[in-house]
């Protein structure tokens, strides 16, 4: 192991310092100046798909000591995502927000792709994690920052070890990217199941519109406070489990989320349960179904696109009254489709499982060859393994 001279954040920076703390008025894009925080920093890269814009004398005052280029480092300090570094790879002026820190490593003493590796290591994510006191929002106080400690290897070595973690990690971003095809690719085979199946129609099949098939009807309303911990029975709002009570209104069917982010998701229910008035029952039903059949019917016909888009995504009877609904009369024929996408479905599930594992030990390799690198354990043959 490499004995590199270490010293303190602070004094390897010509520049360290967080954005402005307070929220700015923001301005159109024609008249303002990009205002990038935090979100824009992800997996050390700046994404710039979505930001907001204050007026250029703002961005000015903001600027008038310390004004972000290109080459500079941002790294994340604020909530979930915080411990993140990118460099500045554009040239357009910008500000930034209080979630982000401004950092300038000295240019005679630091490789800059070095000094955001470094940034982005367990070594340093650790001593952030102690670093954070409040049980809130996380929040990365820039003293602490500023004590953090970075070795200095040569200039020449730096540049070595950012050479072969760029090349390990382009490997693992390619592998990453396989693997996230094989996931959509597994979930485009039982969508393409799910088409092929309900698109049918003619001799058997039965075409009606939502309204004309079954009645949708809110649920009771329960509010946090009223449920029970150790309560018997599951309670179903629109986004899945809320908790629990100890009554039931609802033991077998299926239930529509109404209200959340998982509005219009369909779920087969076989216990009993509380379902509250921010999900529907399905009720009065004009023709006989298998209740996992129906579920998978819904699903496919994606009703959360109906949802009115309020500050919570909103599903009503009136939205939904008019879609279309292709399915067998027979509940033979329904029971037969349901072992089918149960076959298909538990294949994918397994694949998606099997695939979000590798992806998970990716990021673990990761960690761990960042943590290699920063401890002078890096070598040639560790990356060729990759």
């Amino acid at each position: 192991m490499n004995k590199w001279k270490e010293i303190l954040l602070e004094d390897a920076c010509d520049i360290l310092t967080c954005g402005v703390a307070s929220t700015p008025k923001y301005v159109d894009e024609k008249e303002g100046v990009p205002f990038l925080s935090a979100q824009n920093v992800k997996d050390g890269q700046i994404n710039l798909e979505k930001y907001n814009y204050v007026s250029k004398d703002f961005h000015e005052h903001l600027t008038k000591k310390n004004k972000p280029r290109k080459g500079d480092i941002l790294y994340s300090r604020v909530g979930a995502k915080y411990g993140e570094a990118a460099i500045v790879d554009f040239d357009f002026e910008f500000s930034v927000y209080v979630s982000l820190t401004l950092i300038r490593p000295k240019s005679e003493i630091f490789n800059n792709e070095f000094f955001k590796y470094y940034l982005r290591s367990p070594i340093v994510k650790q001593k952030a994690k102690k670093s954070i006191k409040s049980s809130g929002v996380p929040n990365l106080n820039v003293k602490d920052v500023r004590g953090f400690n970075i070795p200095i290897p040569p200039l020449e070595e730096q540049q070595t070890i950012v050479a072969k973690l760029d090349q390990a990690f382009a490997a693992i971003d390619q592998a990453k990217a396989n693997i996230e095809k094989n996931i959509a690719n597994a979930k485009e085979l039982f969508q393409s199941k799910l088409n092929q199946i309900f698109s049918q129609n003619g001799d058997g099949w039965v075409e009606k519109t939502l309204e004309k098939t079954f009645k949708l009807k809110s649920g009771d309303g329960l509010t946090s406070k009223m449920m029970i911990q150790d309560g018997e029975y599951p309670v179903y709002g629109g986004n899945n489990i809320a908790g629990y009570y100890d009554k039931f209104n609802f033991e077998h069917g299926v239930i529509v989320g109404r209200v959340g982010a998982l509005c219009g998701n369909a779920r087969f229910i076989n216990e009993k349960v509380w379902i509250t008035d921010n999900a529907f029952k399905l009720t009065e039903f004009k023709y006989e179904f298998d209740f996992k059949f129906l579920s998978y019917l819904l699903n496919f016909k994606n009703l959360r696109s109906y949802a009115r888009q309020a500050a919570q995504p909103v599903i009503s009877n009136s939205s939904l009254k008019d879609v279309i609904l292709n399915f067998p009369n027979s509940i033979e024929t329904q029971q037969q489709i349901v072992n089918q996408l149960d076959q298909l479905q538990e294949q994918t599930n397994l694949l998606v499982t099997k695939y979000q594992q590798k992806l998970a030990n990716l990021e673990e390799l990761k960690k761990s060859i960042l943590e290699k690198a920063f401890k002078g354990e890096l070598s040639t043959a560790a990356i060729e393994k990759v």
